[in-house]
């Protein structure tokens, strides 16, 4: 799976939380300032040619969904992160996070708690 720069990667997330949507729709919901429809109508055409994004034909438009779920990403960028940083160690990556985020022990033992239960 190719990874997504930092503008397609926005409008995933626009979409994973839409379900659906066109063009307008994506720009209305972007944060100011906001891009312009013709940058916005781009990224998603390189979605679409990276296989992230799929389209129907409505009327003279389109309307675009998800093809990837938000899930398979997120564990594909993960396992990117963890091989690319941390050698392949989710150890060394949570002691990162463990150090960097002043987490304590007690906080990891809640988080170790909740995935259990999940």
């Amino acid at each position: 799976m190719k990874q997504l720069t930092k503008a397609e990667e926005e409008v995933m997330q626009l979409l994973w939380q839409l379900e659906k949507a066109n063009v307008a729709a994506l720009v209305a919901e972007l944060p100011e300032p906001k891009p312009a429809y013709n940058t916005v109508s781009t990224i998603v055409r390189i979605l679409e040619d990276k296989g992230f994004v799929g389209h129907d034909k409505v009327g003279k438009g389109h309307v675009y969904f998800p093809l990837i779920k938000k899930s398979e990403y997120s564990n594909q960028s993960i396992n990117k992160l963890v091989d690319g940083y941390f050698q392949g160690s989710f150890k060394s990556m949570v002691s990162f996070f463990m150090k960097k985020n002043d987490v304590s022990v007690g906080e990891l033992e809640d988080i170790l708690k909740k995935i259990k239960e999940e």
